[in-house]
């Protein structure tokens, strides 16, 4: 007989009674009734929703600075509309715990989840356990966790995770898949939760949002989420430790950017499905790639590389694919979104989830012919930042930190045409991520770098 899975047994549960309440037709009505008991004998997960995922942590923000978003014929539309019609049936938020400026918070992700849930999508939440980003190179305690201890910040976490959660269902909303922590590859809540030193610290993190999740509603599927899919070597590092101290998960969750991974996105595609295979058969879990992206300006290539890893994430019996974040254009000198910023529209990387094959779509102007590339990175103490001006014209190149203050401006001015050096010494500033920002006239991009000293 076929066992089901907690989560499973409501769905199999409703077919049942309904089975039941119908069975008198099987009298005069065969048909129908056969159709029921051919649900209850297929696979559950035949009937499950792929996810075709889009994080938009960053719309409402958008929104209220009064950006206007189209579709694909030119017509202003409400960007959640624009999505649904692209495909996508799951949204992603993420929530810090009290954020400078007040998105992301508490308030801002039940209000965008409520108007996710009623326009039919599911709702994935993304707890970063800090008050800003949350990433490998960067998982600060939020300030007022600062001087606890360990005990202290199991109590925070849980308190956390169900005061968010508990808000969101009181208001009819169930999200269908919580992470604990955002891409967590040496852990969070450093030092205390560092897998590297304190790995059972960081698996009773783990664990500890887990029972919250599943107290607020059993049917909430949690997940431990790394980055950098196409490192096997990592990712099972980080489950055998994790199991090895009894942490409870359901989903592992992945980033697959090409991008920043510097491979071919074929490559990046293959290696993260070698991934995908070894850590379902070594720890029997389901998987979710929960942050993709590709440059906005190359859409033929982005919708090439989606198609493909939704194909490969979908042999695997994986359970979807997330967009991070398609609906920015000219926003923070984000450049992995797919909205094209000159006409205000959708790009073609988009068409993936419509299982659309992308092949004459005409890249956006004024983009090509800037080069803008940083070595070494990671880089301790001093790194070169190289750049190309395809025509003469003002440039300025600003470091910022994880919490967008600026920490040096390296170029402010006129130059000319051609390729340029600039060096960043960075012997006073302590070790962590940065962000490297470049304007030339329409062209604006952002790079990530690592100080590690």
């Amino acid at each position: 007989m076929k066992s089901y899975s907690e989560s499973e047994q409501g769905v199999v549960g409703e077919i049942r009674r309904a089975a039941r309440a119908l069975s008198i037709l099987s009298v005069i009505q065969p048909g129908i009734f056969l159709l029921f008991n051919l649900c209850l004998l297929m696979p559950t997960g035949a009937r499950a929703q792929f996810a075709n995922g889009a994080d938009v942590g960053w719309l409402s923000q958008m929104e209220a600075k009064g950006y206007v978003f189209k579709n694909s014929s030119g017509t202003p539309m409400n960007c959640l509309d624009i999505l649904k019609e692209k495909g996508i049936n799951a949204l992603r938020f993420r929530v810090w715990v009290n954020p400078s400026g007040g998105y992301c918070n508490k308030k801002d992700v039940a209000y965008m989840a409520q108007r996710a849930d009623s326009m039919g999508f599911n709702v994935l939440i993304d707890f970063h356990m800090s008050d800003t980003w949350a990433d490998p190179g960067h998982q600060s305690k939020p300030a007022a966790w600062a001087n606890d201890s360990l005990p202290q910040f199991l109590t925070d976490i849980y308190n956390h995770v169900y005061g968010v959660l508990d808000t969101l269902k009181s208001l009819g909303v169930v999200p269908k898949w919580v992470q604990i922590g955002n891409e967590t590859n040496n852990g969070m809540l450093w030092p205390d939760g560092m897998a590297t030193t304190h790995m059972d610290n960081f698996a009773r993190m783990i664990d500890t949002g887990y029972a919250a999740a599943k107290a607020v509603d059993s049917t909430i599927q949690v997940i431990v989420h790394l980055s950098n899919a196409h490192d096997d070597t990592m990712y099972r590092w980080m489950f055998d430790g994790l199991r090895s101290y009894g942490a409870r998960w359901d989903i592992i969750g992945m980033s697959v950017y090409p991008y920043w991974a510097n491979l071919p996105w074929a490559t990046d595609d293959s290696l993260a499905l070698i991934t995908m295979k070894d850590v379902i058969a070594r720890y029997h879990t389901k998987v979710m790639v929960v942050e993709a992206g590709y440059l906005f300006n190359k859409p033929i290539d982005a919708n090439h590389y989606l198609l493909d890893l939704i194909a490969k994430t979908k042999s695997v019996n994986g359970l979807g694919v997330f967009y991070w974040e398609p609906e920015c254009y000219n926003w923070q000198g984000y450049q992995l979104g797919a909205w094209n910023p000159l006409t205000q529209e959708p790009t073609a990387a988009l068409d993936a989830f419509l299982g659309i094959d992308a092949t004459d779509v005409k890249q956006p102007r004024g983009v090509p012919g800037y080069n803008f590339n940083i070595f070494p990175n990671p880089f301790n103490p001093s790194t070169t930042i190289r750049y190309e001006l395809p025509t003469p014209g003002n440039i300025s190149i600003v470091i910022y930190n994880v919490l967008g203050q600026e920490v040096a401006r390296l170029v402010a001015g006129y130059q000319n045409q051609g390729y340029h050096d600039i060096v960043w010494s960075a012997n006073n500033a302590p070790s962590g991520v940065y962000l490297c920002k470049m304007s030339a006239g329409d062209y604006l991009a952002t790079k990530k770098i690592v100080l590690l000293k």
